[in-house]
């Protein structure tokens, strides 16, 4: 995710900071994302996931910083980025008392499309909402909400997607139909930068960005940041197994302890001192220790583990 030939990037910016009074909410981060690419952008409640999107699109200026999205500056052409922008919020953001197609009428107005019926139909088509374009928006499910949403988002022909947690509160199904589309989409050359807590989605993202307590953790490919992480992991399965490894927690060389399904994941990074940990534990003879081979979600704790809180400051 670097290069010299900044010109072929959506996204290239660096520097990116934004503070609130004493806070620093976003610190120092560098982003860069080539056209057609899908980049899952993922950190704990708090991150500044957020704030980096609403900065990226125009919507919040920032403190320090510079580079470009689409070609354009993001301080001096946040109008011009804003019209070549589709930003899908984490809340629902459309009226309920009006019906999917006077949503999409309502967003391509404010666009001021040209032949605007024919980009609400188009809209429509695209996301399968054509039987439904006469229902209102208040009465749909997450999923079908998402879809519509989505739809808002497209209807002006953006050449970049900001989706912030676009899934959440929608069931399998929805979210495994949204993925085949945000796929489609970037086939078709758009970028897409989406924040998302599922580590299945991460895994279906071209490469991914980790941003804790406003700073960038890793970045890359899932394979990358896994190699890159140097994790050793041990499965362990017994009897109230998470209970008796709670010792563990604070042991020198263990970075992550967190339970996965039956078992129980322990990771670090130094071998012998996470061994050491294992052996000093009461009552090891009793639990089946296993190693495993690391995964996202193996690294992503152990990010967050070793990651310093800004005071629990909610961007």
């Amino acid at each position: 995710m670097s290069g010299s030939d900044t010109g072929a990037w959506a996204i290239d910016v660096r520097g990116l900071t934004k503070r609130y009074g004493k806070h620093t909410v976003v610190d120092d981060v560098a982003l860069q994302v080539r056209p057609g690419r899908i980049c899952g952008f993922l950190g704990p409640n708090g991150s500044g996931k957020t704030t980096t999107i609403r900065m990226l699109c125009g919507l919040l200026t920032a403190n320090a910083g510079e580079g470009r999205c689409l070609g354009l500056d993001i301080n001096t052409q946040a109008a011009a980025i804003k019209r070549q922008v589709g930003y899908m919020t984490q809340k629902f953001g459309l009226y309920d008392d009006l019906t999917i197609r006077q949503n999409l009428d309502f967003v391509a107005r404010l666009f001021e499309l040209p032949r605007r019926h024919e980009a609400v139909d188009r809209s429509l088509q695209r996301l399968g909402l054509v039987e439904r374009q006469k229902q209102l928006a208040g009465s749909l499910s997450g999923g079908w909400k998402q879809r519509l949403a989505l739809a808002a988002c497209l209807i002006h022909e953006p050449r970049l997607l900001l989706l912030d947690e676009p899934t959440a509160g929608v069931d399998p199904k929805a979210r495994r139909d949204f993925w085949d589309e945000i796929h489609r989409l970037a086939a078709q050359g758009i970028t897409v930068l989406v924040s998302t807590h599922y580590m299945d989605e991460a895994e279906r993202c071209h490469e991914l960005v980790y941003i804790a307590y406003g700073h960038v953790l890793a970045r890359g490919t899932a394979n990358q940041i896994i190699a890159g992480a140097g994790l050793t992991v041990w499965s362990v399965q017994g009897e109230n197994v998470a209970a008796r490894l709670e010792p563990l927690k604070a042991a020198p060389g263990v970075l992550s302890v967190a339970a996965f399904g039956n078992a129980v994941h322990v990771a670090g990074q130094d071998e012998a001192l996470l061994a050491q940990a294992i052996r000093g534990l009461d009552g090891g003879a009793e639990l089946r220790w296993t190693r495993a081979q690391p995964n996202l979600e193996d690294v992503f704790i152990s990010l967050i583990g070793r990651a310093q809180d800004n005071y629990g400051f909610s961007a």
